[in-house]
């Protein structure tokens, strides 16, 4: 085929659709989050999830001009939804990590941040990490800090799918502690259930969350840098922290000096 015949060839194939294509034309963007972790995505008492994510991704349906669609998912089938294209978007307190980067493409700059601690009651008087090894820990599936916990600090981990198992699992002394995001932990102590609960440890492994859409999806990709963006320079992530009763963390205030 010559030059000129492939390139006329070429010119005559339409254009491929992407994410967003598909997204105006069913008119609604179906949002990966969270429904376990409060203030980030949870249900309300009417079982509509709710929460800081869920907020986030009402701005990008705004942006698009379509209605929002809320997909619950847990850490250990986030990225699956993706790859299988049962979502769009992912927003679900998912940590950035290089491996996670191979198999969906996470946006930059990172929206969010957190780091890793226990919640246990008060009673045990933990004060170090390794006051955990050969006790048992509960966590939830598919979390990287999982293997961490027990490889450096010797704990047993017993893992759940959500939530709402390992709170059981802890008030029923099946676990010493839950191993967990710090920023969900300050969250659940402020409750009165908790009180006799702590976060006693110092916080390790801080790291940065990552939004993503899928592998290949440029526009997409591009739209929710902006939009990222747009977030910190506008202070809307220290603005969504006070609306759900989190302090503003160093990480949101730092993002928002940076681009403001």
């Amino acid at each position: 085929m010559t030059a000129a015949l492939s390139a006329l060839v070429f010119a005559a194939l339409p254009a491929q659709a992407d994410v967003l294509d598909d997204i105006k034309a069913r008119g609604t963007l179906r949002v990966a989050v969270k429904a376990d972790y409060k203030p980030y995505g949870y249900r309300d008492t009417s079982g509509a999830i709710i929460g800081i994510e869920p907020d986030l991704a009402q701005d990008v349906a705004d942006k698009l001009g379509v209605s929002i669609e809320f997909v619950p998912v847990v850490s250990s089938n986030r990225m699956q939804f993706l790859q299988q294209g049962k979502v769009d978007l992912l927003i679900a307190t998912m940590t950035d990590k290089p491996d996670r980067r191979k198999v969906v493409s996470i946006v930059d700059p990172n929206y969010y941040s957190s780091g890793t601690n226990i919640m246990t009651p008060k009673s045990f008087g933990f004060t170090e990490w390794e006051d955990l090894r050969g006790k048992p820990v509960c966590g939830i599936q598919g979390a990287f800090y999982n293997k961490k916990t027990g490889r450096d600090f010797g704990a047993t981990i017993v893992a759940f799918k959500g939530t709402a198992e390992v709170y059981a699992a802890l008030k029923a002394g099946n676990c010493v502690a839950f191993v967990y995001d710090d920023s969900s932990h300050v969250a659940t102590l402020e409750q009165a259930e908790w009180a006799d609960y702590e976060m006693p440890l110092p916080t390790i492994d801080d790291a940065p969350w990552g939004l993503a859409v899928a592998l290949g999806e440029t526009r997409f990709h591009e739209l929710m840098s902006e939009m990222i963006i747009g977030w910190h320079k506008s202070g809307r992530i220290l603005e969504l922290e006070t609306e759900w009763g989190v302090a503003n963390t160093p990480f949101a205030m730092d993002m928002n000096a940076k681009y403001k």
